[in-house]
């Protein structure tokens, strides 16, 4: 496993419509995509600040990863696979790279999904994070510490 979370590229767009069409991988975010909507999804990639990102394994388009500001000092952490790289290991590898580039970046990660969703919450409990609460229909899981901390405040 030699995995790589890069800025996407123009060139992901077939790997990413792939992914975002199918309705497996789909099933607990939104309705597949159409080739408009994954073009739309690309663009905001694109942006000068993107919350989403590539992912490869050793070069080769796998999913993409959910990175951006939550609050003002957590980091929403995610992933999206193709379902060939479901449950080998990399949605932990992916959560474990990016709880570094939380602390790194001095900010607590988040990670949010559907209350039936129920393999994000073994990654994430796996990752010692803990149910916070839900949000807007979405189960919040926290870091023991940042649940310490809200139930303080």
């Amino acid at each position: 496993m030699n995995i790589t979370i890069r800025k996407m590229k123009e060139t992901d767009f077939g790997s990413l419509h792939t992914l975002l069409s199918n309705p497996d991988v789909m099933k607990y975010m939104e309705p597949p995509y159409t080739e408009e909507q994954t073009r739309e999804f690309l663009e905001y990639a694109l942006s000068d600040e993107p919350r989403v990102y590539t992912v490869e394994d050793e070069g080769k388009f796998i999913g993409y990863v959910i990175y951006g500001p939550y609050e003002e000092d957590t980091m929403e952490l995610g992933w999206v696979l193709l379902p060939e790289y479901w449950n080998k290991g990399y949605a932990t590898a992916l959560t474990k790279k990016m709880m570094e580039m939380a602390a790194a970046d001095g900010k607590k990660p988040v990670i949010e999904c559907d209350p039936e969703q129920t393999a994000t919450k073994h990654i994430a409990e796996k990752c010692g994070f803990v149910y916070a609460e839900t949000f807007e229909g979405l189960d919040v899981y926290r870091q023991p510490d940042a649940c310490k901390q809200m139930n303080e405040k």
